[in-house]
């Protein structure tokens, strides 16, 4: 009984992190779209930087943030840095919607969402990130 208990929760997690793994590659791919577009320029992103009225700057540090954090979300070892990058940039995008320009923030929202997911799944990673590791003690014994 206990054998076929453990078999099923393999499976499950299995599926779980092909599931997350699923996600992480799409909403990787949307930022990637996101931050490409901003970074060549795009007209509609041009436009809507210089409402913002910050400069463009502002755009051509947006854009390579998402290209950064998109790729981060590719690397298993960094996914909460990059989910958790995609978060703070989603937060000023549904602020900046709301108070600057105008229009629906949803998908900004929604993105931003979906990233604090991934961060919230991939937090174990963000821990074992920052924490210091235990010295090797090189002492023997006689």
């Amino acid at each position: 009984m206990k054998d076929n208990t453990r078999v099923q929760t393999q499976r499950l997690s299995k599926g779980k992190t092909t599931a997350l793994w699923s996600l992480q590659i799409l909403v990787a791919a949307a930022f990637l779209m996101s931050g490409f577009a901003k970074l060549s320029g795009q007209p509609m992103m041009v436009q809507m930087f210089e409402k913002i009225g910050v400069g463009q700057w502002f755009r051509y540090v947006t854009g390579t943030i998402e290209l950064v954090s998109a790729v981060l979300l590719l690397v298993p070892r960094v996914v909460p840095v990059g989910a958790a990058l995609l978060v703070c940039t989603m937060c000023v995008a549904v602020l900046t919607h709301l108070v600057k320009l105008g229009g629906s923030p949803l998908a900004a929202l929604v993105l931003g969402c979906l990233a604090a997911f991934i961060l919230w799944l991939r937090f174990d990673g963000l821990k074992a990130l920052t924490s210091k590791p235990k010295p090797v003690s090189t002492a023997t014994n006689p």
